[in-house]
């Protein structure tokens, strides 16, 4: 295998002429979203540099607690982010929901690095990035979930309130919401897993192969953090769900806070 290229300044500006192309088409088109994109692009470049910097100080002087306070602060920004995307549900939701995040995150993270790569939780050159592709899929996913929950709560109003009144328990009416939740941030994941090897070639793995790795031992690599995502996202968006509806009815069968 030949060494990974290093790119330089120069080579690496390049790659910022593409938002030219975007900004044209979103001109063209009229959408009105060039000071989002500009802030996204900016907010990205500098937190990814802060992080390659605060992560090769990390590698360079490898401290357990360097490795837990990083894992820390990556599961508190990831629950503040979905709950900051879902400010109408109630407090009792919002802590079954960071409950559920970060329990799920942080129990798939340490089985995919303990039981499956087989080295310990504390080596940050394992840990940390495959934590932040579990997590950072799970926060999508639980975003993904309580957003058609909520909306499709808010649309069925009228006819929650008309099952109520004809007796309907809470329960009931309530699963089917959560299920199909459940299945909508579910199929982003699945439709990707269809047509990785053939359409795409994903992101841990082609890191790998430009890194030297033998493309085999990505590949192994890579099969496995899919399906630590698909597992993590169904977990995180279940619990979230299941635990955080019956929040929305009290203990005498009445709706309330949705």
């Amino acid at each position: 295998m030949n060494d990974i290229i290093v790119l330089n300044l120069w080579q690496f500006a390049l790659v910022y002429l593409l938002l030219i192309i975007v900004l044209l088409v979103m001109k063209k088109c009229r959408i009105n979203r060039t000071k989002l994109l500009l802030i996204a692009s900016l907010r990205m470049t500098v937190q990814l540099v802060l992080a390659g910097l605060a992560l090769t100080y990390i590698f360079e002087n490898p401290h357990p607690l360097f490795t837990v306070l990083y894992l820390m602060l990556m599961t508190v920004f990831a629950v503040f982010t979905v709950l900051s995307r879902n400010k109408g549900i109630n407090k009792r939701f919002k802590v079954i929901v960071g409950i559920s995040l970060a329990g799920t995150g942080l129990s798939i993270v340490g089985f995919f690095i303990m039981a499956v790569v087989g080295v310990s939780l504390f080596n940050p050159q394992y840990t940390i990035p495959i934590s932040g592709m579990i997590i950072g899929n799970a926060m999508t996913g639980v975003s993904l979930g309580l957003r058609v929950f909520n909306e499709n709560i808010h649309a069925g109003r009228n006819r929650i309130n008309t099952l109520i009144n004809m007796g309907v328990t809470p329960e009931r009416i309530l699963i089917p919401f959560v299920n199909q939740a459940l299945e909508t941030a579910l199929l982003p994941t699945l439709n990707s897993m269809i047509g990785m090897g053939i359409i795409s070639l994903p992101g841990m793995m082609t890191g790998q192969i430009l890194s030297g790795t033998m493309p085999t031992t990505a590949i192994l690599y890579q099969i496995s953090i899919i399906i630590a995502i698909c597992a993590v996202t169904c977990l995180a968006v279940f619990c979230s769900l299941f635990f955080g509806y019956k929040t929305l009815y009290n203990k005498r069968q009445q709706m309330c806070d949705y």
